[in-house]
């Protein structure tokens, strides 16, 4: 899958561009008491640095793993997250959270498109 979640540059709201750099992922029962897979970006703009952490319900992810036919896998749950962390910095959308909690109806809308991208890859 090509969908980049260790660094990668994306527009914000306005179109400057943001630099966002993967910092770890883990459980979140280690850290918050939570069933996710918590992702942790850092965000770099205009100097400014930010922390985002994006949770996916563990719950959720075995559902749609199964659905989509895909592991679960650190890489596969960090690309998750960076795809929904592109949508927050393009639409404003969740921007002032330092903790985002994705719903199952985004974690399967972000499973189908890097399904969709992992069938045109091996097509070609």
């Amino acid at each position: 899958m090509s969908v980049p979640f260790r660094y990668f540059t994306t527009p914000d709201l306005f179109g400057a561009p943001v630099q966002v750099e993967f910092r770890w992922i883990q459980n979140g029962i280690a850290i918050r008491h939570a069933d996710t897979v918590d992702v942790k970006f850092e965000i770099v703009s205009e100097g400014q640095r930010e922390e985002k952490i994006l949770a996916l319900p563990h719950p959720v992810l075995l559902r749609v793993s199964a659905e989509a036919g895909h592991p679960v896998t650190d890489p596969w749950c960090s690309r998750l997250a960076a795809l929904h962390l592109r949508y927050m910095m393009e639409t404003g959308d969740d921007l002032e959270k330092p903790l985002v909690t994705l719903t199952a109806q985004q974690i399967a809308r972000y499973a189908e498109q890097l399904k969709a991208e992992l069938t045109q890859a091996e097509l070609t």
